[in-house]
């Protein structure tokens, strides 16, 4: 096997073992239908749920709960990574901004993001503005953190061979410190996106109608493990295409350029 073939074979390989596993326990009587259904019946369910087949009541439900569930990430990631870079690499570059930011930054980092669910629901109530909030709030730390100690990283010898280039400090920034920060950068706003699908579940289980998160509530009251393995299916598959789509978009940056 050629090492094409092993890099394109490779990454299926544990799923598929997982998927063996989930076989073999449904099979042999390890796992009660009911509390693991078989890997049929969930394929089943999941082609009910996307293709529409079928008289399911969640037939045909994956496209309007997939588009309220990715508008949800959209808004919430782009508030947590558009301050979260900015103020990262600001406060990476000036010691004033980062001694100014921090006594907030890290107070609110240290509270859990579900203690923030009770007020939010106060404040903003069921829906959007809930779950947008508390995605930006999950989402902002990871990619200010990354920011900043990316920015605070760049080497002065960079720094001191743009100066004698006669670069102003706005270039300097656009030419060596972002360039330099972009991949430490790309890591935290993988991180953050991960963590956007994480909070979008915990704001969809507090009652709105519709979105992935609504779909796994729905089957913990009426007992369909089986479509709440399609939900988590489906919010995995998205999350990974996401996090591809993101990779291809960072790759036309500064710094990431192949």
């Amino acid at each position: 096997m050629n090492r094409a073939w092993r890099d394109h074979l490779l990454p299926w390989c544990l799923p598929c073992l997982l998927l063996l596993g989930w076989f073999a326990a449904t099979e042999h009587g390890a796992a009660p239908d009911w509390l693991l259904p078989p890997p049929r019946q969930v394929a089943r369910t999941l082609a009910v749920y996307v293709l529409g087949v079928g008289d399911d009541p969640q037939a045909g439900r994956f496209w309007p709960d997939a588009a309220a569930s990715l508008g949800r990430v959209a808004a919430g990631y782009a508030l947590a990574a558009v301050p979260g870079a900015v103020l990262g690499l600001w406060s990476g570059r000036s010691p004033t901004v980062a001694r100014l930011l921090a006594p907030v930054i890290n107070g609110v980092k240290a509270v859990p993001g579900i203690s923030w669910l009770p007020l939010a629901l106060i404040w903003l109530g069921v829906g959007f503005k809930t779950t947008v909030t508390l995605i930006a709030l999950a989402g902002f730390f990871p990619v200010y953190f990354s920011a900043a100690a990316a920015a605070a990283s760049t080497p002065p010898n960079l720094l001191h061979v743009g100066r004698m280039l006669g670069l102003g400090r706005a270039a300097l920034f656009l030419r060596v410190v972002l360039p330099w920060s972009m991949p430490q950068l790309c890591a935290g706003l993988r991180v953050a996106l991960g963590m956007s699908f994480a909070y979008l579940v915990l704001g969809e289980l507090t009652g709105v109608p519709d979105g992935l998160g609504a779909l796994i509530m729905d089957a913990r009251m009426n007992g369909r493990v089986d479509i709440l393995l399609c939900g988590i299916l489906c919010i995995a598959v998205l999350g990974a295409v996401c996090d591809a789509l993101l990779l291809q978009l960072l790759g036309c940056l500064p710094g990431l350029r192949r």
